[in-house]
């Protein structure tokens, strides 16, 4: 269980992290709290498994990736714990995940795949799908983004 100061510490940490040589002092100030307070508590519950990691957001669009897609891929049930991974692997895949097969919908392991054009989301499946054998996919092109956030918990 959170107490109050480790739920206002993960909303604050939830979003972008202030803009100054030290984000960590403007936080624990809105925090009500020390620094060494706040870094010490940041560093619990890392190892209790509440936070995971401290990561940087790139914006695709902003890096020249002005195209994504996802790509629904039908692979062998015996083969998603090998296939998975390697896809993964790929530097331009961001998202990889298993799901259920459902009905008529028989595709089971997802990417997200990042390029500069439509043409290079294309070339990029067709390597993953040389690489990895796996020839039954849907590349489903992104017409328009809607929402793109990170979830925020407090």
């Amino acid at each position: 269980m959170l107490d109050d100061v480790e739920r206002r510490i993960i909303h604050h940490l939830q979003g972008d992290l202030p803009l100054t040589s030290r984000p960590f002092a403007v936080i624990a100030s809105r925090v009500g709290i020390s620094e060494e307070e706040l870094l010490e508590r940041i560093r619990l519950q890392k190892e209790r498994g509440v936070l995971r990691r401290f990561g940087a957001n790139l914006d695709p669009q902003l890096a020249g990736f002005r195209a994504n897609a996802m790509v629904a891929w039908r692979v062998p049930a015996d083969k998603v714990d090998e296939i998975g991974p390697l896809m993964a692997t790929f530097r331009e895949v961001s998202h990889c995940y298993q799901r259920r097969v459902h009905g008529k919908w028989k595709y089971n392991l997802f990417t997200v795949i990042h390029g500069k054009n439509k043409k290079d989301c294309q070339g990029i499946v067709k390597r993953i799908a040389e690489n990895t054998g796996i020839r039954d996919y849907v590349l489903l092109l992104t017409l328009k983004e809607y929402k793109k956030t990170s979830p925020e918990y407090f």
